[in-house]
């Protein structure tokens, strides 16, 4: 029988230079956390990031908006003016100019969460007039969105898509004839 602890044992039996279940088992979790960490880490900073943009859109867009504010108070304050002193036409623009002045400096001067906070407490104390005010500011963008789409209006077409000539040009800029059935062409032929 050999010698138990004789040198011609195999190292590949020796307890000490197996690795054990809880040594492979603990490096793998090891690694898995490391990773898990890692990955948090990363989606922690570029949720940063992407916050950061968004704050810094949203306060650009705010003195855009403030700004916007005070010309249209402008605008009611000199119609106003061109009103008949004293008339309920012109206090009552007047009105309306100051308000839209104070909502733009109110605008101007809050940070985002701060102004988020009150229009959220507005609605939840009238949600009616919010409502009302969102969809008449959804009427409005969509007027302006139509009013400032020029495509219809360069190709020649009126709100029913007919021509208002004979000729008219393409997107490309081609020029083309509108012929309705029944009617002439230039050529002399009745389609």
């Amino acid at each position: 029988m050999a010698d138990p602890n004789s040198p011609a044992k195999s190292a590949e039996t020796t307890p000490s230079s197996r690795p054990s279940k809880t040594e492979g088992t603990t490096s793998v979790a090891d690694d898995a956390k490391e990773i898990t960490s890692d990955v948090s880490q990363r989606a922690a900073s570029h949720a940063s990031e992407m916050k950061d943009k968004a704050v810094s859109y949203a306060e650009s867009q705010k003195y855009s908006v403030a700004e916007e504010g005070h010309n249209v108070a402008s605008a009611l304050r000199k119609a106003a003016d061109e009103m008949r002193s004293g008339s309920p036409q012109e206090r009552t623009l007047g009105q309306i100019a100051d308000g839209i002045a104070d909502a733009s400096d109110a605008i101007k001067n809050k940070d985002m969460s701060e102004i988020v906070g009150d229009l959220n407490g507005f609605a939840r104390r009238n949600p009616t007039v919010f409502l009302g005010a969102a969809a008449l500011l959804g009427f409005v963008a969509v007027r302006f969105a139509k009013a400032s789409n020029d495509g219809s209006a360069q190709s020649g077409l009126s709100d029913f898509g007919a021509t208002s000539s004979s000729t008219a040009r393409d997107r490309s800029g081609t020029q083309t004839s509108s012929v309705t059935p029944g009617q002439t062409t230039s050529q002399g032929a009745r389609t």
